[in-house]
């Protein structure tokens, strides 16, 4: 899993790539992409332990990768990816990737790659728009608002 290339399987939640996992629904090369739980999207870069381990838990962690804006914990085995920055909420890569798009991954080489042309990204980048807020009041919908990317800390901006 050090070099590994497969197609895309996007969620748009832990929540939602949870139960396809546990369904046993997913296949053998898939890279799971869970998006929009960073700092902005979860609000507050969710940790994503519940999937890695249910994958290990259908002796698949050795099968599938899985890639996040969220974060993981020590706790964490297989082939995964997170803390991707910028986030699916800020418009990074990891919000345009589409089921099916071919993802590939190098560790040794820190590289990660999503197999499209630069005018396939730019048209999507184009024509991508952010999602609703989850929250919509208090204090996470003025964290969601006023955090930093990931790679910053994930820390308030003054606005």
């Amino acid at each position: 899993m050090l070099k590994n290339q497969g197609p895309a399987r996007v969620f748009e939640s832990e929540e939602e790539a949870l139960k396809v996992i546990l369904a046993k629904k997913i296949k053998k090369g898939e890279v799971i992409v869970i998006r929009y739980e960073g700092p902005k999207g979860g609000p507050g870069m969710r940790e994503m332990l519940a999937p890695t381990s249910a994958i290990a838990g259908i002796g698949m962690d050795k099968e599938v990768a899985l890639i996040t804006d969220g974060r993981f914990s020590g706790g964490t085995r297989g082939a995964a990816i997170g803390h991707c920055s910028p986030e699916a909420a800020e418009g990074g890569p990891i919000a345009i990737v589409k089921d099916g798009d071919i993802i590939e991954i190098d560790i040794p080489a820190k590289r990660l790659h999503l197999l499209l042309t630069d005018e396939e990204i730019k048209r999507r980048l184009a024509t991508w728009k952010a999602p609703e807020p989850r929250i919509k009041s208090g204090y996470m919908y003025r964290y969601a608002q006023m955090v930093s990317s990931a790679s910053t800390g994930a820390v308030f901006l003054k606005k």
